[in-house]
């Protein structure tokens, strides 16, 4: 079965199902096509699978072209109908994990997808995890569901972990230059996972257990999560001290040695890095283990927006304003420049907890022109981007796009209140938050 299988996947002819078709499942079904495989999407989402069949991506990075082509060739087909997912050699899960309203992870998306699929299961197949969960998922909830299902791991189906890298909108990499982890829950399991990923990823880093590979994807945005927690820190107290921690990071960024820089805002956003240490500590409670440093790291991230609204506050009392029903513009939803992501942005939360004491607020976003349906913020889908102009009281810079530089920050009409350090010359009407 094995043996079958790897030659399957390394010649080429495998057909490979990737569930969930967002910002990490597309781009890895567009490398699949591009490596000459046939990919089988599957999202439950039929406006989705309607774009993609009509070769459209609904993704502004990701090109409608090669989609286009590959539907026309019958080398690509979107659907929301699980039960074809027998047709496929590999079925690789990418999937959201978010957290719940107490700050707990959420499976729920990894565990319907599976139990979807289970009902076409079949001997044969290898089944990958990408989706960022806490070290123990795949041996405690995927592999218990398949065994249950009459399927031996490592004999009949091939279980393995393998943690996106995906960072979306950057020009310098992709899916196919990031090395990328993989784990087995058996030595076989590794071996068919390597051949899974060894035509289309030019770097592979086996290791020992799935639970390995879990902890690398917690290890990598847990570094970033706190090293940015350091510098939010850094940056209330230095705002105190009159000294501009862009200034600061900028002198220290020509160390060559010993320091890496990391960059304060208005929180964080992205799939991974809010999410991903409240995985871990939530895991090592199971254990009786303190992660006393990681949390407190999560804490300071998550009091950023609120220390965004109490500067916006500030800067409009300097004006002789009150924040109850001033007009505010919040410049960029994304949670990153240039993209259209925006999962987990703190812009939302910013616009919540203005609206909360009484403000009016709009926002401007290029690559959002209108607000997607979304579960924590639902009340705001249809909500329209604005045009940048001196009808507001402050504007509040949160995503440092590039079409935001041609702003002339003492030509808005308005003060603005910059998060990101976007504007480095700093006329009277630019604050810092």
């Amino acid at each position: 079965m094995k043996s079958v299988l790897i030659e399957k996947l390394d010649s080429g002819e495998a057909r490979i199902g990737i569930i969930g078709l967002g910002y990490v499942g597309l781009p890895l079904a567009l490398r699949y096509l591009e490596a000459g495989y046939r990919v089988l999407g599957l999202d439950i989402d039929p406006d989705k699978v309607s774009s993609l069949m009509n070769g459209k991506s609904y993704i502004r990075h990701i090109p409608s072209h090669p989609l286009k082509e590959a539907v026309q060739q019958g080398r690509f087909q979107a659907t929301y109908d699980f039960t074809r997912a027998g047709e496929a050699d590999a079925l690789i899960l990418c999937v959201p994990t978010p957290l719940d309203k107490h700050r707990e992870p959420d499976l729920s998306f990894v565990v319907n997808s599976l139990e979807k699929v289970l009902p076409a299961l079949r001997s044969g197949q290898v089944i990958s995890l990408e989706s960022t969960t806490y070290p123990g998922t795949t041996d405690e909830e995927l592999l218990p569901r398949i065994e249950a299902a009459g399927f031996k791991s490592g004999r009949d189906v091939f279980l393995v972990y393998s943690p996106e890298r995906e960072d979306p909108g950057n020009p310098g990499f992709n899916t196919r230059n990031i090395p990328k982890v993989c784990g087995g829950v058996t030595r076989d399991c590794l071996e068919v996972g390597m051949a899974l990923y060894g035509r289309v990823i030019d770097e592979l880093v086996p290791v020992s257990s799935t639970r390995t590979a879990e902890a690398v994807k917690l290890m990598e945005n847990i570094f970033r999560s706190v090293n940015i927690a350091l510098v939010n820190e850094m940056k209330t107290a230095l705002m105190k001290m009159d000294i501009d921690i862009f200034e600061v990071i900028r002198a220290a960024s020509t160390k060559p040695f010993g320091y890496m820089p990391f960059y304060p805002g208005p929180g964080l956003g992205g799939h991974c890095i809010p999410v991903d240490p409240f995985y871990l500590t939530w895991k090592a409670r199971e254990y009786d283990v303190a992660t006393r440093f990681i949390e407190l790291a999560g804490e300071v991230n998550t009091s950023m927006p609120y220390y965004v609204v109490q500067r916006a506050m500030e800067v409009l009392n300097d004006f002789g304003k009150a924040l109850k029903q001033s007009r505010i513009l919040l410049l960029g939803l994304a949670y990153k420049p240039d993209v259209d992501d925006d999962r987990e942005s703190p812009t939302y939360k910013i616009m919540h907890l203005l609206e909360k004491k009484g403000a009016e607020v709009y926002y401007n976003d290029p690559y959002i022109p209108v607000i997607r349906p979304s579960r924590e913020y639902a009340h705001y889908a249809g909500r329209r981007s604005q045009q940048v102009s001196g009808d507001f009281d402050l504007i509040v810079l949160c995503t440092a796009h590039r079409e935001y530089q041609d702003l002339d920050p003492s030509g808005l009409g308005a003060p603005v209140l910059d998060t990101r350090g976007f504007f480095t010359d700093l006329p009277g009407s630019v604050y810092r938050a």
